[in-house]
């Protein structure tokens, strides 16, 4: 078999592959957060968030918003030295990020079924 066939046939088994997996994970909702931060960080925004009185206070006095506060948790770095991830029953995790120019740290109590936002610091 000449080298040309063989690269078609490779290109054209390869094509109905992805045509095959694009099929099946189409629908759903695959992600890989396979490290340790993003294992938390997608744990976190599964579960319904809570503020606390100064996250409401602090959006009040439109220091922040509650878009930016969402985004904070979606992209931003968990400090696991600042972070209590062995507390019963509920882990506190310090989630570093920043917003525009301002570095902001938010102290997250994660439970079982709700995360609760209690903290926010801002740096700069």
């Amino acid at each position: 078999m000449k080298l040309l066939h063989r690269i078609g046939y490779y290109l054209g088994g390869f094509a109905i592959g992805l045509v095959i997996l694009a099929f099946f994970f189409s629908g759903k909702k695959t992600s890989c957060a396979y490290g340790p931060e993003a294992r938390v960080l997608k744990n976190i925004n599964l579960k319904q968030v809570e503020f606390s009185e100064n996250i409401y206070s602090a959006i009040s006095n439109k220091k922040i918003d509650s878009l930016q506060v969402r985004e904070l948790l979606k992209y931003g770095d968990i400090d696991f030295s600042k972070s209590d991830t062995r507390k019963e029953p509920c882990a506190i995790y310090a989630i570093d990020g920043r917003i525009g120019k301002k570095e902001i740290v938010l102290t997250v109590e994660n439970c079982d079924s709700i995360a609760t936002i209690h903290d926010i610091k801002w740096l700069n």
